[in-house]
């Protein structure tokens, strides 16, 4: 596994395939413009940033940095009611375009929710095969409480409308999340969970399928044995696959109108993965099948000092809350180092713009990120 000289950790697709004709980028792209047209923004903020979306949009803009909308984005608002486009967009500008400026809003344009950091795999690429932070007595692992995940969503309804239930570990552990998923139903334009789908039960799908979840990964890197458990050790291929089948007859008998879109996702390591092995094994079940490119998160403590100067745009754009509700800027930093709060003391909006965070941005910004560790071992920017 050879890691690049710099991870570009979004828009970190190696290859992404969508399901052919639901929907395109110049679709919603004129379906955007179409409904901004015509629509009163309620604040000064948002007005402001739907007029960037708009003259972006309609190729007007003298912006160097521009929005414009992606096949992932267009997927996403194929799902998305038309009233609810413009704060999709005001959002999703936010989310896109914000971490490039390095501008600084109230709240995080994405928060990322850990459910459970206990794993049943130890993924050749994955911070889980550091014994130090996964064996059963360390300090690093274990579940969230159903009240915790209620007190994180609570100031995140209205606030921040792209989340992630998932980080270091498998959120299909936690004893509570069928439960997180009936909280959050309604709640966000796009809640998405990540999942490897070894535990996935029928009681789980329904949770998945009832509304809570606009997007659900299946993380999977292979189409066939033996290479599928050698990249997700302890993984077995046929269990996985008879999950996401189960799954997908459930959500076409039961759910066929729930907005949601399905995806599997590999981490691209190996030669001898391959995207057509991919599509002709998942193609039928899932909406989407993508590859991420390879970043070492195996063990950022132990890598060579990178020469990586340029800020990191999580700093700017996504906050991570771990199961035990301390606040951290990255999963890099798998360990912690670099906590900046915890959720069970001060508030979202307050960790993000307290000092912590403001001291780490600063630092990137200023060019003494090789200053700080691990910043100075990692090189996601």
């Amino acid at each position: 596994m050879e890691a690049a000289t710099t991870y570009q950790k979004h828009n970190s697709f190696h290859d992404l395939h969508v399901a052919e004709g639901k929907t395109n980028p110049a679709e919603q792209s004129a379906r955007g413009k179409k409904i901004l047209a015509n629509y009163t923004s309620k604040t000064e903020q948002e007005g402001y940033v739907l007029d960037q979306v708009l003259g972006d949009l309609q190729g007007t803009s003298r912006n160097k940095i521009r929005f414009s909308i992606t096949p992932f984005v267009a997927d996403e608002m194929r799902l998305t009611e038309d009233k609810d486009i413009p704060r999709y967009l005001f959002h999703r500008y936010r989310y896109e375009i914000y971490p490039q400026l390095k501008k600084l809003d109230d709240y995080p344009p994405y928060l990322q929710i850990e459910p459970s950091s206990v794993c049943n795999y130890r993924c050749v690429f994955c911070f889980q095969t550091d014994k130090a932070f996964s064996e059963k007595k360390s300090s690093h692992m274990g579940t969230m409480s159903l009240e915790m995940y209620q007190r994180i969503i609570d100031q995140a309804v209205g606030n921040i409308e792209f989340l992630s239930l998932a980080s270091r570990g498998e959120p299909l552990i936690c004893k509570d999340f069928d439960k997180m998923m009936d909280y959050s139903i309604g709640k966000f334009l796009n809640l998405k969970v990540n999942t490897n789908a070894s535990l996935l039960s029928e009681k789980h799908c329904h949770a998945l399928l009832c509304g809570g979840a606009k997007t659900v990964v299946f993380s999977a890197d292979a189409a066939e044995e033996p290479l599928y458990s050698q990249l997700r050790v302890h993984g077995k291929l046929e269990r996985v696959l008879k999950n996401i089948e189960r799954f997908q007859k459930i959500r076409d008998t039961e759910y066929r109108g729930t907005p949601l879109i399905t995806r599997v996702s590999g981490v691209l390591v190996k030669e001898a993965q391959n995207m057509e092995a991919m599509k002709n094994l998942w193609g039928s079940l899932v909406d989407q099948i993508s590859f991420v490119k390879y970043n070492p998160w195996e063990n950022v403590y132990t890598s060579p000092l990178s020469s990586v100067e340029e800020p990191c745009s999580d700093l700017w754009r996504r906050m991570f809350v771990w199961f035990d509700g301390k606040i951290n800027p990255c999963d890099t930093d798998y360990k912690s180092e670099l906590a900046a709060g915890n959720v069970k003391d001060e508030s979202l909006e307050k960790i993000w713009q307290g000092d912590s965070y403001s001291q780490l941005r600063s630092n990137h910004e200023t060019g003494n990120r090789s200053a700080i560790n691990p910043c100075n071992r990692c090189v996601v920017v």
